[in-house]
């Protein structure tokens, strides 16, 4: 069983009374101050209502109303702190996002783009099984027992299913068509 939070912090009407007073007299002041400290205003929101949340969670601590907005505004550096600690990794987790699209990506997806038409249209060609053993081991990069994996089949079958959607995918591809002909022609040798 999880521990319960302290919910008898706020019982009786007095307190609940000077959480209200408290919030009331310190929202402004506390909004402004995060809003002065953020780059968007729905962060600034943000941390003004963790910090309430963190007072209403520790009803007991929190100081009568002269030392009250004092207190929130700790409360407050603190969870800007982790405000900003987070934005940190996620920054460094979307660059490194961006250096592995960019190692992903060829350099000029337009070379590409007839070669991709080419294959694309001799796929569409062939048998579902031909062609998606074909584009899992090519395009996803798979193991032929990787690929036998995925479909469900033995790696027998696999690299059988391979060789003969291999020999078939060589068979439809157009001789005038001189992209995909060099292509195979390369990995042929």
């Amino acid at each position: 069983m999880w521990p319960r939070p302290d919910i008898g912090s706020y019982v009786g009407i007095e307190n609940e009374d000077h959480f209200r007073r408290v919030y009331q007299d310190s929202f402004e002041p506390l909004l402004a101050y995060a809003l002065r400290r953020v780059d968007q205003p729905a962060d600034a929101a943000d941390v003004v209502a963790e910090t309430f949340l963190i007072a209403w969670r520790r009803g007991r601590q929190l100081p009568d109303s002269d030392e009250a907005t004092l207190w929130l505004y700790g409360v407050a550096r603190r969870v800007l702190a982790n405000h900003h600690r987070g934005g940190v990794r996620r920054q460094l987790l979307g660059e490194r996002l961006r250096q592995r699209l960019r190692e992903t990506v060829a350099a000029d997806p337009g070379q590409e783009v007839p070669e991709r038409l080419s294959v694309r249209g001799i796929l569409k060609r062939m048998t579902e099984p031909d062609r998606e053993v074909l584009m899992l081991t090519f395009w996803e990069g798979l193991e032929p027992r990787e690929a036998a994996v995925v479909l469900g089949i033995s790696p027998a079958v696999a690299r059988t299913r391979l060789s003969r959607a291999r020999a078939r995918f060589r068979e439809l591809v157009d001789p005038s068509d001189t992209v995909v002909a060099a292509r195979g022609q390369e990995e042929q040798r």
